[in-house]
């Protein structure tokens, strides 16, 4: 990208996990940038980071911050999204968001580039990074969707504390050192900081992320059903999901049930997802090869293995999805429209 114009870049949230990952990636990627500015809470401002050798100071957010910037990246929460996003917009800024506040806004695409890459030029300044489970699911669906068609998805996820922020992975860390010491575990952030009843997570599962909604799903299980059906376009997809926090670091693995429109052989789907975009096919039962968190972390590919016909449905698929929730999940999908819109102009 080395002939690109050059732009005013902001990140809001440079100080968090995703914030960090997404400074990281547009140094790795040399990403065209005239200015860069980093962004985060009050509490934060004045933090040091290092961007290709030279020293950037954390400056707090603001709406007079945009003031010139061209392409602004937003990993700082909803609430942030919501105040600062539209100020940036005034000034001229595209947002990539990696909230969500604007991700089911009909005005605001929600994009995956593997899926809907087109769909960023509907943008009318804001442009919506779907939620990291969705993100990962999609991207393996897409060319299924685009062979055979899809009727129905049932998918349960095993989702990594990383995603619950820097707090709740010191609080599995904390946890499991007493739970080996023998000691009494207080949980204190898990599944829900807002919600008063707390679950111990160290050599555990829980089957709640985000709060219960009225119709007994939690809000990230409806994040998976609503988003699934606006990036694939396709309101008459059947979507459920279970989502659940499991004792990992990095890393999202998602168990996915499919029901496609028509027959499909199962060498096909291999070949589909060996030369799908983004996709790394790790499946060879016969030697124990299958996707795993551990070495996913890291790594922007989304990772698909145990593909496997169903035995009580022809049309059915079963498959076994990992990807990095901060890298895929968040700042590389951020990032890689980032370069799109680079591109374009």
């Amino acid at each position: 990208m080395s002939n690109q114009k050059l732009f005013n870049v902001a990140v809001v949230g440079a100080t968090g996990a995703v914030g960090e990952q997404i400074i990281g990636l547009l140094e790795k990627r040399n990403f065209p940038i005239n200015q860069l500015k980093l962004l985060s809470s009050a509490r934060s401002a004045g933090t040091k980071v290092t961007f290709k050798g030279q020293e950037i100071v954390v400056e707090e957010a603001k709406p007079e911050s945009f003031e010139g910037v061209e392409i602004a990246l937003f990993s700082a929460g909803g609430d942030v999204s919501k105040a600062l996003a539209p100020a940036a917009v005034e000034r001229g800024a595209i947002c990539i968001d990696n909230t969500n506040a604007f991700r089911m806004d009909p005005d605001t695409p929600l994009v995956v580039p593997e899926v809907n890459i087109d769909a960023i030029n509907e943008h009318k300044g804001i442009i919506a990074n779907p939620n990291c489970s969705t993100i990962q699911m999609v991207a393996a669906l897409k060319p299924l969707q685009d062979r055979y068609g899809i009727s129905r998805i049932i998918v349960s996820t095993y989702q990594a504390v990383s995603g619950a922020g820097a707090r709740a992975i010191d609080e599995m860390v904390r946890q499991s050192s007493e739970v080996l010491a023998g000691r009494e575990v207080e949980p204190q952030i898990l599944p829900v900081g807002a919600l008063p009843v707390k679950h111990q997570i160290a050599f555990n599962v829980i089957p709640q992320i985000d709060k219960f909604q009225d119709n007994g799903y939690t809000l990230e299980e409806m994040k998976m059903v609503r988003e699934t059906k606006k990036i694939m376009d396709d309101e008459s997809i059947e979507v459920t999901a279970t989502c659940v926090r499991v004792p990992v670091v990095y890393g999202h693995s998602e168990s996915v049930y499919v029901e496609l429109k028509n027959e499909y052989e199962l060498e096909d789907v291999r070949k589909l997802m060996e030369n799908a975009p983004g996709i790394t096919l790790v499946d060879d039962p016969a030697n124990q090869q299958y996707p795993l968190a551990t070495e996913a972390a890291g790594k922007p590919d989304v990772f698909v293995g145990r593909l496997r016909r169903d035995l009580g449905h022809t049309r059915g698929l079963n498959m076994w999805i990992v990807s990095d929730n901060l890298m895929k999940g968040a700042a590389w999908n951020a990032v890689q429209i980032a370069e799109f819109i680079a591109i374009e102009q």
